[in-house]
């Protein structure tokens, strides 16, 4: 079992390096998609639920980016409302809430907003599903930042996530961003194996992954 999950870690890795310099749709589905087999193998069905859904809107994405994109956007939306229940099923009891989770939580609140302030009268006809969008991005966000993890590395991939969706929703609606493909690329990898790799799961995968 060890085996299975260093072989999908490993896949995932060279596929979402392989993707940055050279694209292609097969290799960004191989990216997220053995993350979401290594979250269902593991005991997690929600979680690889989310990362399932996210690698659709990874194909849909990179299939057409123009026709395809509000249908992208939707599978998007589906992983952040699963990730939110996922991760608010998994919040530490009681609700006691310190200085750790509380700034941040209120930065990337103060930083959606003003992000979608900005794009607000440059969105047009998708005014509506990219606003929707934004609220259920930051909900989960805030919904990781909140569970008080045993580690800061959920949130963290959660916040990348953010960046990204930011990064990317920017360069399409309001203006160019210089390196463009990194950066979102990036950004968005690193959020999606961080959350897939940290989140709490059974003793099996701990010992696959070489962490608590």
């Amino acid at each position: 079992m060890i085996k299975v999950f260093k072989i999908l870690r490993g896949l995932s890795i060279l596929s979402g390096l392989v993707y940055l310099f050279t694209g292609g749709v097969v290799v960004k589905g191989l990216s997220v998609g053995p993350l979401a087999v290594l979250a269902f193998v593991a005991g997690s069905p929600m979680l690889g639920a989310a990362l399932a859904v996210s690698t659709l809107g990874d194909v849909l994405l990179d299939l057409d980016p123009q026709r395809l994109f509000v249908f992208g956007l939707g599978s998007f939306l589906v992983a952040h409302l699963i990730y939110t229940s996922v991760f608010v099923r998994n919040r530490r009891r009681p609700m006691a809430l310190g200085a750790a989770q509380v700034l941040p939580a209120g930065l990337v609140l103060l930083y959606s907003v003003t992000v979608s302030a900005w794009l607000l009268r440059s969105l047009g006809t998708l005014i509506v599903p990219v606003a929707f969008y934004m609220c259920a991005i930051t909900a989960m966000v805030l919904s990781a930042i909140l569970a008080r993890f045993s580690n800061p590395w959920v949130a963290v991939g959660a916040v990348l996530f953010l960046i990204s969706d930011s990064l990317l929703a920017v360069n399409k609606f309001k203006t160019p961003v210089p390196y463009r493909d990194i950066l979102v690329w990036t950004t968005y990898y690193v959020g999606q194996f961080l959350i897939a790799n940290s989140f709490p799961r059974k003793a099996a995968y701990n010992s696959g992954n070489g962490s608590a």
